[in-house]
């Protein structure tokens, strides 16, 4: 306590109007501590969560239905190595990491209240299981938890079926503009995640060691995820590139072991006891599994009684020294320095710097494999034919720096439409490197950034091209909804409202629109057979040419049928399928735990865009919750922020709902009104401006 205690008096919390921290240490590891500590002020059930999961330990709190969930990353985050990637850390990121759990632990004994579900007691080490600041998705080779379950349960386990309803196309998006499409000749980046509404908070951590950098931070993360500082910003999404194999090994019994074959001669699996542990009803009690692995990594899988390992790279000590150094770097070339560790594996990066340079990399780590197979599928595990030879180097992947249409955009889109004109042939690279298939929002993407008019762009009309109402995806929706209406219900004229509403509509999403709302509650219901059809696009198989193609070739009969049971889907929840979108489609925060609830008959908002699915770049994924019939957005735009470099970085940004937890806090929903209408705040950067807006000054303890 006296320990942290004196490191507490080398920080300074500055919250601003809007409730965001501004934390102030006299060294990195000094702010390190203090935004931990303003992290857990915030939300430190969802800090605990993300460590409970990254851990293994989900089934000591939510029960015997995540022991799966928790081997599979017992096998691949795998702490025991963590801890020894925390041992031999360079002195600097062992103070970062100590800071990290001295922050949190500091919290915890100055907020006797707060009661953990299950963490007491942080550790330096577990940045380590978590190093690359994404959403958490482990890269698993195409191996399915099922099919973990059914080889350690020894029980085969059915698939669960997709929730339909749930965005097919969620993601993030990023955009950069270039001094010769702005009208301040500076260059300009857009960063729009998309990810569970309060997944990242919105924070600002400065240190006397060179650390000015602000953005959004994944709770119990110590590093700006997506952001900015006076140099340079950074805008992830989430990336296709292959990163992760499956290895059909050949296994046979030795006594009660088992060997493998690797070039002609035997090996012996490895073997390890993992105990899991359950409460379940309040009743502790644990789960023990033998679990295997071959020099290539861990059973995952079994398929046509072969054993499949995975060959991963989940986590890396490197991978947490790439995530901190690019929250310092000072020009182009230091942040091309930062991505040669070549150590960001599930993610794109669109770039944008004061220098005027705007780039784009897809995927970081990339390992060179035989051409000559398909690597989308299982390979043979008993040669070193099949072995990864080394790295790509970064400028031999799908990178663009400065294409000459002035734009980059990536919305987990396919690399080959980054910069329009100005993108790479994918050709020319290995098809595992960039297998990422265009979305609608990519489509509409590229549309917005050709029609931008060079010297024309500014902050707020960045906003504004990321605000675009159009959802491309309904050019093919409604024109099959139309044909059936006229093919098998025009000799009823009670059926004509509904096609001049359809035929009037310009696709473009609106809380006052009902035709915004018909269009989505149908073309949910075509999910399930979209999904399930076969594309005829020759340049695209992913989930637009499976569309296009089901709108063109369906059955005029099977469309009459959708808009039937849309209409008596509406009339039933709401007496009339006359309902605006916004009447349905609301914005509603009521407790502020992991798992929200909703209700009908407590105060929402209007939410007037829609889901990724269709194309919306300001995704809005809502569905009707638990007990209503109203429809509630719960994941799309988060932490969003226009940023211009220049002499001083400008910035606005805004924020799903706001920064607490805590009903009680105006930061609980203090931007909820400005986040259903994309209204944004301005980004105080500078000290100057945090004093102007300060609201609470304050060291962690006081």
């Amino acid at each position: 306590m006296s320990r942290w205690a004196k490191q507490a008096e080398q920080v300074n919390i500055i919250r601003d109007q809007w409730g965001i921290p501004h934390v102030y240490g006299k060294t990195d590891a000094d702010a390190v501590f203090g935004l931990l500590y303003a992290q857990c002020e915030d939300d430190f059930p969802r800090v605990e969560a993300n460590y409970i999961e990254k851990l293994g330990r989900q089934a000591e709190v939510q029960g015997a239905g995540k022991v799966y969930e928790d081997l599979l990353h017992r096998l691949i985050l795998e702490p025991d190595a963590a801890k020894k990637d925390f041992e031999k850390a360079p002195g600097w990121l062992k103070k970062l990491c100590v800071a990290f759990a001295d922050g949190i632990n500091y919290y915890l004994a100055t907020h006797p209240e707060v009661k953990p579900a299950l963490l007491t007691r942080f550790e330096p080490w577990w940045p380590l299981l978590w190093t690359d600041g994404s959403i958490g998705a482990i890269s698993t080779g195409g191996a399915t938890q099922r099919e973990l379950q059914s080889f350690y349960s020894g029980q085969t386990v059915a698939a669960v079926p997709p929730k339909l309803d749930d965005d097919p196309q969620n993601g993030s998006n990023g955009f950069a503009f270039s001094p010769q499409l702005t009208a301040s000749g500076k260059a300009i980046l857009y960063i729009n995640p998309h990810v569970t509404y309060y997944f990242r908070p919105e924070v600002h951590i400065v240190s006397e060691e060179g650390l000015n950098a602000y953005g959004a931070v994944t709770w119990g993360q110590f590093f700006i995820y997506q952001g900015f500082n006076e140099n340079c910003g950074w805008m992830h999404t989430s990336s296709q590139a292959d990163v992760a194999d499956l290895y059909q090994e050949k296994i046979k019994a030795a006594g009660d072991k088992y060997v493998y074959q690797y070039d002609g001669k035997e090996r012996p699996v490895s073997e390890q006891t993992v105990e899991i542990r359950i409460t379940e009803n309040g009743k502790p009690s644990q789960k023990k599994f033998r679990t295997y692995s071959t020099h290539h990594g861990p059973v995952v899988a079994e398929r046509n009684n072969t054993w499949l390992t995975l060959k991963h790279h989940n986590r890396d000590i490197k991978g947490l020294e790439q995530s901190w150094m690019r929250t310092k770097v000072k020009s182009f070339s230091d942040y091309k320095q930062v991505m040669y560790l070549k150590e960001n594996t599930s993610n794109n990066t669109v770039y944008a710097d004061k220098e005027g340079n705007i780039a784009y990399w897809h995927g970081n780590f990339m390992p060179r494999r035989n051409p000559s197979l398909d690597w989308s599928e299982p390979v043979d595990g008993s040669t070193s034919a099949t072995e990864w030879d080394g790295l790509y180097m970064v400028d031999q992947m799908v990178t663009v720096y400065n294409p000459a249409t002035g734009w980059i955009q990536n919305c987990n889109s396919s690399a080959a439409t980054v910069a329009g004109k100005s993108s790479l042939p994918l050709g020319n690279f290995p098809a595992y490197m960039a297998p990422d298939d265009e979305n609608f929002r990519g489509i509409n993407a590229v549309r917005q950034c050709e029609a931008v008019v060079p010297g024309s762009m500014t902050i707020d009309k960045t906003i504004a091209l990321g605000y675009t109402r159009l959802l491309p995806a309904m050019e093919q929706v409604v024109p099959a909804l139309i044909r059936g209406i006229i093919n098998g219900l025009a000799a009823n004229p009670d059926w004509q409202p509904l096609l001049d509403t359809l035929s009037r509509w310009n696709y473009e999403t609106n809380a006052t629109s009902t035709a915004t709302a018909f269009a989505i509650e149908a073309g949910e219901k075509m999910l399930s057979s979209i999904q399930k059809t076969r594309s005829t696009l020759q340049q695209d198989a992913g989930f637009v040419g499976k569309l296009i193609t089901y709108c063109m070739t369906a059955p005029d009969t099977e469309m009459t049928g959708v808009v039937k049971a849309t209409v008596a889907d509406l009339t039933k929840r709401f007496g009339s399928w006359k309902v605006s979108w916004g009447e349905i489609n609301r914005y509603q925060r009521l407790t502020g735990n992991l798992k929200e609830v909703y209700d009908d008959n407590q105060p929402s908002i209007a939410g007037g865009f829609a889901a990724a699915t269709w194309g919306a770049l300001p995704s809005f994924v809502s569905r009707k919750m638990a007990g209503t019939e109203k429809r509630y957005g719960y994941s799309g735009n988060s932490f969003i922020c226009a940023v211009e470099f220049g002499d001083k970085v400008k910035a606005k940004s805004l924020l799903a709902g706001g920064n607490s937890n805590d009903p009680n806090n105006k930061a609980f929903y203090n931007q909820a009104a400005m986040y259903t209408n994309g209204v944004f705040k301005e980004v105080s950067y500078y000290k100057e401006d945090v004093l102007k807006n300060a609201v609470k000054k304050y060291a962690p303890g006081k």
